[in-house]
């Protein structure tokens, strides 16, 4: 298994190729990154696999230089109880959550 990193995810692959977790990520008009969903697949869910997918998501916006605000109200939430450890990342925009944009996988 292995973490990917791609322009608009950050996903953990099963041997088999599978997603397994993933943040799902977009970019905004100011260039800040917007974590719109984040998954885990039913099989690892009680695990603190959601925690580590953020922290992965953290560790991709700290290399890549970008900051972060959070549709996703899970990521909002955990941005929110982590702030002084992701202070460097997260936006000026940071703010209450929206609804989260993808509802088919939670």
């Amino acid at each position: 298994m292995e973490w990917i990193f791609e322009e608009n995810k950050v996903k953990y692959v099963d041997e088999f190729g599978k997603e397994v977790a993933k943040a799902i990520l977009s970019t905004c008009s100011n260039g800040d990154i917007n974590i719109e969903h984040v998954f885990v697949d039913p099989s690892l869910r009680g695990q603190g696999m959601a925690t580590i997918t953020m922290e992965k998501v953290v560790e991709y916006l700290r290399s890549n230089h970008k900051k972060a605000i959070a549709s996703c109200s899970y990521a909002n939430a955990w941005l929110h109880s982590h702030k002084e450890l992701c202070q460097d990342i997260i936006s000026k925009e940071f703010g209450l959550s929206s609804a989260c944009k993808i509802d088919r996988e939670h």
